[in-house]
């Protein structure tokens, strides 16, 4: 263990770290966007144990394994971080030239968009699934555990086969670094591993989703089939575009020649943008509210219950065991794309087996979006980082948890439209604890409240520079009001600040 102290942590009185600064500092190491830091605390007096079947991997029980998966993810921390970027997508081919095209080996369906793309992705692999496809996922960013990026068969790969897969292609990376004016950064590094594990499973169809973007993403180097674009708002302004029509001028690089398009509902010139590129590569657009849509949603104990309208037909008593209307639309969509994957509504004019989709629906999961951690009082995770996806959770947790009382506690990254998340928040937050996650992005804890401050002014914003402080804060906060259980808490700001609360409400 590193006797170095953390930076910006005090010891205890005795001289030493308590439990939360030791782990802290025996990972110091780490770069906290790859793998998020395993820290618990005593003091947290938020009891919650782990979910049952728990969708998101532990570290490897097996010392020698979880030093192995260390020691890969160090040295995918030396590359260009997932904020770094070169619009070029020249590295990635290169690197597909030398492993052979493994991302040809099975067809794919492409995943863009601002919000929602993993949990929308997520319905996408469950339906394959549950028609006995073989299937792998690539999503970003990690909820925990940078294993989660890579899924088969609905689950992320164990840390062994991701630690072989990295030395698989390890001398292929190594050999395009030399050719390249730049090595291959962090996230072309495990798109490469994503397409070559699915390459060797070898799996049926991949579900595919852009790191940031989509014509220069790392991901585009696949002629997906289907491409999926999920509601574009503003984020990533500074490399995307300041407008939602400009982003989605970035996004629509994934429609291919003569793909299908499932597009989600956009702003009117986010549309108009992609509808001009669809028209330019001779793609077909399926469109929600024309095309497929959501006919019909109930609140339901859970989650809600759904009728749906796709392209080939009307699935009605559909269970979705996630919260919010914005969900509600994210299964439309991926329905559709299912549909126009097996060709329902194009070659072939029927609906797909209504039993099959409930029975998929019914399974999917979206660690870190709208998930219940703890109950007494009730304590939501979301991942929410900008305006538009704060007000869909903020939407969501008003229909369906109703609370007399509500703590928020956040904690974004640096560049964000931190103001514009509070202004979301406001109107449902009683109080918002602000406090930092580990990530080397993470905004201060009092740059954030100022933020916070002149949203909901100086008596409802509390600071705790500490996550394991700040969520044992807003517990207590909630707790003093909570005679008649109608209190809540919802952690949220950023995917690391809800990663790192996972693994605190976890460990207890």
């Amino acid at each position: 263990m590193s006797e170095q102290q953390p930076e910006g942590q005090d010891r205890d009185r005795d001289g030493t770290f308590d439990e939360f600064d030791q782990i802290v500092a025996e990972e110091a190491d780490r770069d906290p966007d790859l793998a998020v830091i395993e820290a618990g605390s005593r003091t947290l007096r938020a009891q919650a144990g782990p979910p049952t079947g728990d969708p998101v991997p532990a570290r490897p029980e097996d010392p020698e394994v979880a030093k192995a998966l260390l020691e890969v993810e160090q040295e995918l921390s030396t590359r260009w971080g997932e904020t770094k970027l070169d619009p070029s997508v020249s590295r990635i081919e290169a690197l597909m030239d030398v492993l052979g095209q493994p991302q040809r080996a099975y067809p794919t369906i492409h995943v863009t968009g601002t919000n929602g793309k993993t949990s929308t992705a997520r319905m996408i692999e469950a339906l394959l699934n549950a028609f006995e496809l073989r299937t792998g996922r690539y999503t970003s960013p990690h909820v925990q555990s940078v294993t989660e990026r890579i899924s088969l068969d609905g689950a992320p790969i164990s840390a062994e086969r991701f630690i072989e897969t990295y030395h698989d292609i390890k001398p292929y990376v190594e050999m395009v670094d030399a050719a390249e004016d730049f090595r291959l950064s962090f996230f072309e590094v495990l798109t490469g591993m994503a397409y070559a594990a699915f390459a060797d499973a070898p799996v049926d169809a991949a579900v595919i989703e852009v790191g940031m973007g989509g014509t220069w993403d790392a991901t585009n180097v696949i002629d997906a089939s289907v491409a999926v674009i999920t509601p574009i708002s503003l984020d990533h302004t500074d490399r995307l575009g300041s407008t939602p029509g400009e982003i989605a001028g970035e996004k629509g690089g994934v429609i291919k020649q003569g793909a299908t398009v499932i597009l989600a509902q956009q702003p009117v010139d986010a549309a108009q943008v992609l509808l001009k590129r669809a028209v330019e590569v001779d793609a077909t657009v399926a469109r929600e509210g024309m095309e497929f849509g959501v006919v019909s949603r109930e609140v339901a104990v859970g989650g809600q219950m759904l009728t749906l309208r796709g392209m080939g037909g009307e699935y009605d008593n559909i269970f979705l065991p996630l919260y919010g209307a914005h969900m509600a639309h994210n299964a439309a969509v991926a329905l559709a794309a299912v549909e126009a994957f097996f060709g329902v509504g194009g070659q072939q004019a029927r609906e797909l087996d209504a039993d099959t989709v409930r029975q998929a629906f019914a399974s999917v999961t979206s660690p870190g979006r709208m998930e219940v951690v703890r109950r007494s009082p009730t304590v939501i995770l979301d991942a929410a980082h900008n305006p538009a996806g704060a007000q869909v959770t903020a939407e969501a947790v008003t229909e369906a948890f109703g609370f007399s009382r509500l703590i928020g506690v956040v904690a974004a990254s640096e560049g964000k439209d931190v103001k514009g998340v509070f202004e979301a928040f406001e109107p449902i937050f009683a109080e918002v604890v602000v406090t930092e996650n580990t990530s080397h992005r993470a905004m201060g804890a009092d740059e954030l409240a100022a933020i916070a401050v002149e949203v909901f002014g100086p008596d409802r914003v509390q600071v705790e520079p500490r996550l394991d402080d700040a969520l044992e804060a807003a517990v207590t906060l909630a707790e003093e009001e909570a005679e008649y259980g109608g209190a809540g808490v919802l952690v949220t700001g950023s995917v690391i600040t809800v990663g790192e609360a996972r693994l605190l409400f976890k460990r207890g």
